[in-house]
Formats: structure tokens, C-alpha cells, sequence
């Protein structure tokens, strides 16, 4: 059995006894964390933790390595609840249209955006697919990300939506940390239904989610509520279609317009719904009387220069805010959590605690996975981040486009590329 402790930690920060609960509104500025600490793990689960000071012996501890940390910080891994990390090549001929002066609509109208990412799924073997998505895995997990979500949605028939969510479930059996697909065939009408979306809907509901259901191979179902993709509506429709088939809901919501999609995720009780660039105060109210958690997608929002979602207002309204990356091809190619962050901070004038809080425990619980990361408690996943050497752990946001980690350990084993 393997039993590894760190030493001399400067600060273990999200220490928290049960660590099984969202942290709402002026809760999110607090921080709990331990001064010259240490940690110790046993069979990839947090065993034990305290201070220096009280360190206890350890004399029944056989084959024990021990880590010093003197000057570093450990954390719990960020747990980045919405990505789309399984896609076929790039969009950077997109980036640069964009540059030149087109709108990421314009660009979906001429045949680009998803559509051009569908194109080049349906022509990419499971095998090959598997293989690309395998490196950006192991890419976010040497960022820190330590449990992830990912959603289908570039295929957009029914064999393409099945190798992407064969290739999630592949991913989590080999990456060996907390994985969650979810089926998002509403993500946009694919060229071939361009006047029956009706149609597209009922292959969706119909033809899809028996299939998806039958392998056993989805967690969530998402909809891109937005014009130009899929009403509230039909949202609806489509949600409690995936209800029946035992999957929670997300939502794509209020991106680039006010859709009336965080009012469907609410009705609908969806785990979280995520984008929030033009949430209301109305819809604040809302998400105050749910249980669904408000997920902010800074990558996106920083990479089509969009309005910034109210993330601060939320707070004040005493919501339980989730900070991911949305890395995917398109509208967010990055999945390093230390730059969403940043970007929390300087954009959106959060704290770093209250941006720890969003990218740990918020973000675990908007995938369901509370009871196994998140924070620093023991019997949870011995998921964590050993810093550089680092003055605070300020200097994680402060610091953007650096390196401050060292390691990162999954099941307390370090990861290694």
C-alpha cells in the first residue's frame, strides 16, 4: 500500500473537515488553510493532515516517502467542469478571420464554427481521435486539472456523437481520475437537417440518447441554448428527453444573446448552467431558489472578446459560482486553469480566494464530483498541486502566463507526461 508524506508545507489551503458542500456568496472569501503544514496520503486517498508543530510520529509507517515542501504550497487540483476536449485538429484559420474583422456568427453562418469541426470529426478514425484527445488530457493534468468534464457535440449524427463519448469513456479509464461525459448533439444543426431541424431534434431524442443509453456511455446531457441554435423550447424538449434516460442537465446559456436559458435549466434541474455573458439580475433570483450552479467560462469570453458575465453580482446575490475552461477548438483553445485564474481576478475583480473556491470546490460540485475531489479532506482523491516555491498562493493569479506548478499528483502518484 503506498503511503507518501508531504512536509513542511509553507500553506495546505481548502482544508475543510466534510468538504461536501458548495461555498455561496461572502463565503467564497474564506480560505481555510493550515501554515507549515504537512499531508499525508495512503492508496491515492487523503489519510491524515495537520501542522508541524503537532506533527505526529509515524513509526507504524513502513515504505514511506517523504516530500519536503518547504516554501511551497499544496492544493487540491482544479476540477474543470466544462471542456471539449475531444475534437479533430484546429480552428486557427478561424482566429485569424476573427482578427480580420469576422464575428464568431458570421463565421457559423458561411459554413464555419462547429459545422467545420463536424466536418473534420466524421472524417477522423476513433483510433486517431483518441490519440489527439489523449495529449490535451495529459496537457491539462500537468496544468493542475485533476477531474474534468468533456462533452461530445462535434459530430452531430449518430456514429460521430458515439466515437467521441467512446473515446471520454476511454480517456477516463486510462487517465484514472474523475471523468464525465456528457452528450451535447444539440450543440448545432448539422448541414444535412439545415432545414429540418425538427427532424435533427427527434434523431436527438429518438435515435441518439436510446443508443448513447444502451452502452451506458453518458453521465449529462447539454443544449446550446442561443439564437441561431436551439430555443429554450426546445431545450426543454430535449433535456427532459435525456431525464428519461437517467442523465442530468446542463445548459449552454445566455452566450451571445438572452436566450431564457438559465430560466430552462432551473425549470428543468440542471446541474449548472454555463457562459452567463448576458445573465440577468432576474436570473440571478432564479439560480438563487435552485440548485443549479452558475458556471463562468472566462476563456471564451477572453478569446471572442465578449461581455463579461456578471460573475461579481453573482456573488453578491449569494450564488455558488463555478469558474472552467471551455477548452475546445473554437472559442477557447486553452485548458490551463492557472490562466482562468488570472483572468478571474484581473477581468472579473474576483479574490484569489473566492477564484480557488470557484475553480475546486464550485467547479467539483458542477460535475458531480464533490465527494471525490475539490478540497483538501480526508478519504477524498489524493489529487493535489505541489507550487514552486511560491511567497503566497496570490502569486497563482497574480503571476499570469507563468509556470507556478511543480507537480501534480493523481491518486497520489505524480503525473508525469
Amino acid at each position: 500500500m503506498q503511503k507518501l508524506l508531504l512536509k513542511n508545507i509553507k500553506q495546505l489551503i481548502q482544508v475543510r473537515e466534510t468538504g461536501l458542500e458548495v461555498i455561496k456568496g461572502k463565503s467564497m472569501r474564506e480560505l481555510p488553510l493550515i501554515e507549515n503544514a504537512w499531508l499525508a496520503i495512503e492508496d491515492g486517498r487523503i489519510a491524515d493532515y495537520g501542522g508541524m508543530d503537532d506533527f505526529p510520529g509515524i513509526s507504524d509507517w513502513k515504505g514511506l516517502e517523504v516530500i519536503d515542501c518547504s516554501g511551497r504550497i499544496v492544493m487540491p487540483c482544479y476540477a474543470d467542469s466544462h471542456t471539449h476536449i475531444v475534437y479533430a485538429g484546429n480552428r486557427e484559420l478561424e482566429f485569424v478571420d476573427r482578427i480580420n474583422g469576422l464575428s464568431y456568427e458570421a463565421i457559423a453562418q458561411r459554413g464555419g464554427g462547429i459545422l467545420n469541426s463536424s466536418a473534420l470529426l466524421r472524417q477522423t478514425s476513433e483510433q486517431e481521435l483518441l490519440e489527439q484527445s489523449r495529449v490535451r488530457l495529459k496537457e491539462i493534468q500537468s496544468l493542475g486539472t485533476g477531474a474534468v468534464e468533456i462533452k461530445s457535440g462535434y459530430g452531430l449524427d449518430l456514429d460521430s456523437e458515439l466515437k467521441i463519448l467512446r473515446v471520454i469513456n476511454a480517456l477516463k479509464e486510462e487517465s484514472g481520475m474523475p471523468v464525465k461525459a456528457t452528450f451535447l448533439g444539440a450543440h448545432a444543426l448539422p448541414k444535412e437537417y439545415k432545414t429540418d431541424k425538427a427532424g435533427y431534434i427527434r434523431l436527438v431524442t429518438d435515435t441518439m440518447l436510446p443508443a448513447i443509453s444502451a452502452e451506458g456511455l453518458a453521465d449529462y446531457i447539454d443544449v446550446f441554448c442561443e439564437n441561431g441554435y436551439f430555443t429554450a423550447v426546445e431545450t426543454r424538449l430535449i433535456l427532459e428527453a435525456g431525464q428519461k434516460y437517467g442523465l442530468k442537465g446542463k445548459v449552454h446559456a445566455e452566450q451571445l444573446s438572452h436566450s431564457n436559458g438559465i430560466a430552462t435549466a432551473v425549470a428543468c434541474g440542471a446541474i449548472s448552467v454555463d457562459h452567463l455573458e448576458y445573465c440577468t439580475t432576474e436570473d440571478m433570483a432564479l439560480l438563487q431558489q435552485s440548485n443549479t450552479i452558475p458556471t463562468i467560462l472566462p476563456g471564451a469570453a477572453f478569446f471572442l472578446n465578449l461581455p463579461l458575465p456578471p460573475a461579481r453580482q453573482m456573488i453578491e446575490h449569494d450564488l455558488p459560482v463555478a469558474f472552467a475552461s471551455d477548452y475546445n477548438p473554437g472559442s477557447s483553445p486553452c485548458g490551463n486553469m492557472n490562466f482562468m485564474m488570472s483572468l478571474g481576478c484581473i477581468q472579473y475583480k474576483l479574490t484569489p480566494e473566492e477564484m480557488i473556491n470557484a475553480c475546486t470546490i464550485n467547479s467539483a460540485a458542477a460535475m458531480d464530483v464533490l465527494n471525490e475531489v475539490g478540497s483538501i479532506t480526508i478519504g477524498k482523491r489524493a489529487n493535489i498541486i505541489i507550487t514552486k516555491p511560491i511567497s503566497s498562493y496570490a502569486y497563482i493569479p497574480y503571476a499570469f502566463g507563468n509556470a507556478p506548478i511543480e507537480s501534480v499528483w493523481i491518486n497520489g502518484q505524480k503525473n508525469t507526461l
